[in-house]
C-alpha cells in the first residue's frame, strides 16, 4: 500500500494560509519589541509574563529529541495528547464523510473527538485478551477510512499490543496509523517514536501526565514525519503551549535520575499490588499491565466502586466498557496508598460476599 499524505490530506488544509504571529514574522531575540501588541510596562504579576511565548517551543523540542532520540523537527507539542488527537481530526477527515477506526476497549477521547468533528468511528473490538485482531481492522477499512487508533499499553486494560499486528497495520493499510504511548515509560519495549523513517504513515503520541508527573502542565507529544508535524504546526492555535508549562517542563525534563527512580518506584509497587489484589479470594482476574495501573475484576464492581468512595478509596469504575464487565481500574499509588486500598477493597469485598 502506498502513503501518499497530500491525498489524505483536506484539500482545503491544503491550500489554507496559516496565521502569522509576531514572533512567526520577528524571531530574533534583541530589539525593541513593538509589534505584538503586548503590555510594555510588563505584568501584574511579579514575572515577566508580559511577552508571548515562542510558538514552536524551540528550546523545549530541542531538550525532548535529545531524551527521545527524536529530531526536534519531527516532534509536536500540544496543550495534552488531546489537541493533537483533535487537529488529526480537523486536518484529515471530512466531516459526515470520513471515519477512522478504534479498538475498544480504549482511550475514549478519539471517540469523543470524532463526535466534536462528526467523523464516524468504525469500533473493531479487541479480542478477550484484549490484542488486537488485524484482519478484522484491515476489513473494517473503506475507502473513507483516514486513521487507525492503536493505544499501547492499552487504556484501561493495560497490556501492550502485539508488535507484530501493529507492523502488519503499518504495511497494509495507506492511511495514517497513530499509535498512543501515554504509558510506554512503563513498558520493556521500545517507543515507535524511534521507527519513523521506515513508516512514512506513522504517528506516535506520548505525555508528560504520567510517568513524569507534569499532568498539571498539560503536555503531550506527537512524532511524526516532518511533513505531518508541519500540517499540525500549520492548523494549531499560535501559541498553544505557555511560556510557564515551557519554562518549567524545560527545566523539569532534566531530573531524569529522578524520572528512573520513580518509575522503578511505580513498578515495584504495581508489582505488589498485584500479589495483594491475587491474594483477594473475591478478586476473580488481574489482568496483565504494563502501564502504571491495573485492571481488576471484582464481583458487582459497581457496588464496590461506590463502597470504596465511601470510605475515601477512588478508583476508575469501568464496568460499564465493552470486554470490562465487573473491572475497576486501579492506578499504583505510593505503598501507603496501595495498603489502605488493600485493606478497604477486602473489607467491601467481605461484606458483599456475607450478604450472599
Amino acid at each position: 500500500m502506498a502513503f501518499d499524505l497530500q491525498t489524505l490530506l483536506r484539500p482545503h488544509i491544503a491550500s489554507l494560509k496559516p496565521y502569522s504571529s509576531a514572533r512567526d514574522e520577528y524571531t530574533g531575540k534583541e530589539g525593541i519589541f513593538l509589534d505584538a501588541n503586548e503590555n510594555a510596562l510588563g505584568s501584574v504579576s511579579e514575572k515577566p509574563y508580559n511577552r508571548y511565548p515562542d510558538p514552536y517551543q524551540s528550546k523545549l523540542k530541542e531538550k525532548l529529541g535529545a531524551i527521545k532520540q527524536v529530531d526536534p523537527a519531527n516532534i509536536f507539542l500540544g496543550n495534552g495528547s488531546d489537541e493533537a488527537i483533535d487537529l488529526l481530526f480537523r486536518a484529515f477527515c471530512r466531516p459526515g464523510i470520513d471515519n477512522v477506526i478504534i479498538m475498544p476497549p480504549t482511550y475514549g477521547m478519539y471517540e469523543v473527538s470524532a463526535g466534536i468533528n462528526d467523523v464516524a468511528t468504525k469500533k473493531v473490538s479487541l479480542s478477550t485478551t484484549f490484542d488486537m485482531e488485524v484482519h478484522k481492522v484491515l476489513e473494517a477499512v473503506d475507502e473513507y477510512t483516514k486513521i487507525i487508533f492503536i493505544c499501547s499499553p492499552n487504556n484501561p486494560s493495560g497490556n501492550k499490543i502485539n508488535r507484530e499486528s501493529i507492523y502488519e497495520i503499518l504495511s497494509k493499510f495507506d492511511g495514517l496509523v497513530v499509535i498512543d504511548e501515554a504509558y510506554i515509560d512503563f513498558s520493556d519495549e521500545p517507543s515507535f517514536s524511534l521507527e519513523l523513517k521506515q513508516h512514512p504513515n506513522l504517528l506516535v503520541m506520548q505525555t508528560l501526565s504520567k510517568a513524569w508527573g507534569l499532568a498539571t502542565l498539560r503536555l503531550g507529544m506527537a512524532f511524526a514525519s516532518k511533513e505531518i508535524i508541519g500540517i499540525l504546526n500549520k492548523i494549531k492555535p499560535p501559541y498553544n503551549i505557555s511560556g510557564l508549562t515551557q519554562d518549567t517542563v524545560l527545566e523539569a525534563i532534566g531530573n531524569t535520575a529522578q524520572l528512573e527512580q520513580m518509575i522503578k518506584e511505580i513498578l515495584d509497587q504495581k508489582e505488589q499490588l498485584q500479589l495483594a489484589l491475587e491474594e483477594i479470594p473475591e478478586v476473580e482476574k488481574v489482568h496483565p499491565s504494563a502501564a502504571n495501573f491495573l485492571l481488576a475484576k471484582v464481583p458487582q464492581a459497581n457496588k464496590v466502586y461506590q463502597q470504596l468512595i465511601d470510605k475515601k478509596i477512588i478508583v476508575r469504575d469501568r464496568s460499564k466498557v465493552q470486554r470490562c464487565d465487573d473491572c475497576l481500574r486501579i492506578t499504583v499509588g505510593s505503598k501507603e496508598e496501595n495498603q489502605q486500598m488493600i485493606k478497604a477493597l477486602k473489607e467491601v469485598l467481605k461484606n458483599q460476599s456475607n450478604k450472599h
